[in-house]
């Protein structure tokens, strides 16, 4: 037997204010996007933007259903959004911004498994790494990579 550690990189940045101006508009437009989200069973509100490989930002919320399965996450709202209406542009980095009633919390809304595969599976489309912005009212985490938030993750780059 052999026993192996896993680590991972990350930044951790005190505000949206202290990103560089790329990613502080991307997350920006995450936080904006919270206010399109249909949360009507849970309250939380998440939002999302992804940034395309020409600059332009696609947004997401998520949007909760009675039927509970029928939903989706803003992370996938704003993926599927993304490479359906530019199906020839790269996703190059995603910002998630959450928080009950619309209000951002204090600490990072995480993506479910099913959110980080299909962030996995747009960057092996890409080829090239897609970061990962988690933005909270007075903290921000930085992946470079799917692979930092996916353990074992099926295909890299």
């Amino acid at each position: 037997m052999t026993e192996r550690t896993i680590s991972i990189n990350y930044q951790e940045y005190g505000s949206i204010e202290e990103l560089n101006e790329e990613d502080r508009e991307l997350a920006r437009a995450a936080v904006q996007a919270m206010g399109r989200a249909y949360a009507p069973y849970s309250h939380f509100h998440v939002g999302a933007a992804v940034r395309l490989s020409d600059g332009t930002i696609v947004p997401g919320a998520n949007q909760e259903n009675a039927a509970y399965p029928s939903g989706l996450c803003a992370e996938r709202t704003a993926m599927f959004a993304a490479s359906a209406a530019y199906p020839d542009l790269d996703m190059v980095s995603i910002a998630v911004a959450g928080g009950a009633s619309g209000l951002l919390d204090h600490i990072p809304a995480t993506p479910c498994g099913a959110c980080r595969q299909v962030m996995a599976q747009y960057q092996h489309k890409s080829g090239k790494p897609m970061s990962i912005l988690l933005v909270a009212a007075k903290q921000v985490l930085k992946f470079e990579k799917v692979d930092d938030i996916l353990p074992f993750i099926f295909k890299s780059i």
